[in-house]
């Protein structure tokens, strides 16, 4: 089947999630599920898998980690999409759970509460998209899924990096912010 031609809708469940690593990957381990707020979800996901990894992990890992979670989230948010024949279905949370781990790298250590403040941004940040942010989300959005049909392994990572993008420049804005209120605190 082609992006833009599915016979029937699939709607995702933890069996289906569950069949192939890339479905997995892409709906956060099962975080994508919730029925409400799925990016929030994946999200808080992505902040409590954070606090165990720091018992285990180094800096150096974590950003590897994270590298690899770029690269292969463009991969399996793209062909996910494809199975679905939706542009950025809300279930895959892969984009969210990457670029909070980035937040969380830069500001850790810290405090819970500063913590906090990171999740409430990015969340404001991902969910309203002000200025660039929504530049970047419109203009993978309004890419015409048509001339994809079929699509071939560029379109489906260029489809992933789409998804990615507008989540990592939230990451981005969020840090900043941070930056600029660290700064005007000291």
């Amino acid at each position: 089947m082609t992006f833009s031609e599915h016979s029937t809708e699939i709607k995702p469940n933890l069996r289906w999630v569950l069949q192939t690593a890339s479905r997995t990957i892409a709906f956060g381990f099962g975080s994508g599920l919730s029925p409400i707020a799925p990016g929030t979800v994946g999200t808080l996901w992505a902040w409590a898998a954070f606090l165990i990894g720091e018992y285990f992990l180094s800096t150096e890992d974590f950003v590897w980690i994270i590298a690899g979670g770029v690269l292969l989230g463009c991969w399996v948010c793209g062909q996910v999409s494809e199975e679905l024949g939706k542009k950025d279905f809300g279930g895959i949370v892969w984009d969210e759970i990457i670029a909070f781990w980035i937040v969380l790298l830069f500001i850790t250590p810290t405090h819970f509460w500063m913590q906090a403040a990171a999740f409430a941004l990015f969340r404001f940040f991902d969910a309203v998209k002000p200025g660039p942010i929504g530049m970047i989300d419109r203009h993978f959005k309004n890419f015409d899924a048509s001339n994809l049909a079929p699509s071939t392994p560029l379109q489906i990572l260029w489809r992933g990096f789409g998804i990615m993008v507008d989540d990592l420049a939230a990451a981005f804005c969020t840090l900043l912010l941070i930056a600029l209120f660290q700064t005007l605190v000291q």
